[in-house]
């Protein structure tokens, strides 16, 4: 059995406003420790925008967030966190070997050959291929090394924005490994996805965003089980086709609470 013990992430009544658009509705989260969590929803849903206002690179209309306790626009909760943006692309005047260097000096490390050569085995992705700039780089290898970098900092925290993107079947299933792994060590993850088939895979719980609000949070299982399906995709599509105007929020087994 896992155990949890603090919050690394926490998000209330966090409300983003674009104009006369609602993109967040006094949305409530809470990623504790340990622990690994996917937000979904359909394009547009809300889930770069809520990493980026977590991150403070966007800044929410109202409500708070706190990163391991500390407020989120204070460059020190970000301490403990790596972040892979949605659409990566390293610099493109930089190889590969250069951007993982100045990557681990930004998080104050040497970059440890050793080390690297590990995380890009798991990764699938040849070190040969480091040796050309960026430029050069197919989006998926280019996905791998945004991956590198994150797996390098040797973060508490990782904070991926569609992870798994372009990476082909044996990269994925490698990186599930490495994940595997950094779960059993205690790392904490939050990664918005499409691929409910790596939430299954991976998480412990998965929250839903639609219209704005938070429409489910809870274990893949319970998600089935709730909206009575046998695939956790067909549990998201009556999640949010749902017409009843409710959400389906709970830390654990999810149950539908008015709006």
């Amino acid at each position: 059995m896992q155990y949890f013990y603090t919050d690394a992430i926490e998000i209330r009544r966090l409300t983003k406003r674009r104009g006369s658009r609602t993109v967040l509705s006094a949305l409530d989260l809470t990623v504790v420790e340990g622990e690994f969590l996917a937000l979904t929803g359909v394009n547009g849903a809300g889930k770069t925008t809520l990493i980026k206002c977590l991150l403070n690179l966007d800044m929410p209309t109202s409500g708070r967030a706190s990163i391991f306790g500390r407020q989120h626009t204070l460059p020190a909760a970000r301490e403990h966190l790596a972040y892979l943006p949605e659409n990566f692309r390293p610099p493109y005047y930089l190889n590969g070997w250069e951007f993982l260097g100045f990557m681990c000096r930004l998080h104050g490390l040497a970059l440890d050959m050793k080390r690297a050569g590990k995380i890009l085995k798991s990764l699938d992705l040849a070190p040969a291929e480091l040796q050309q700039r960026a430029e050069r780089l197919s989006k998926g290898t280019a996905q791998k090394l945004g991956l590198a970098a994150c797996l390098l900092s040797g973060k508490k925290l990782l904070i991926l924005d569609e992870p798994l993107s372009g990476l082909d079947p044996r990269a994925r299933a490698c990186l599930h490994d490495h994940l595997f792994e950094l779960k059993r060590r205690g790392v904490t993850c939050l990664f918005a996805t499409h691929l409910l088939e790596d939430v299954k895979t991976l998480c412990d719980r998965v929250a839903v965003l639609h219209q704005s609000k938070l429409r489910y949070l809870g274990s893949p299982a319970a998600c089935r089980h709730e909206f009575q399906a046998a695939t956790l995709e067909q549990a998201w599509l009556r999640c949010i086709e749902d017409g009843k105007g409710n959400s389906l929020v709970n830390g654990g087994n999810g149950k539908y609470v008015e709006n």
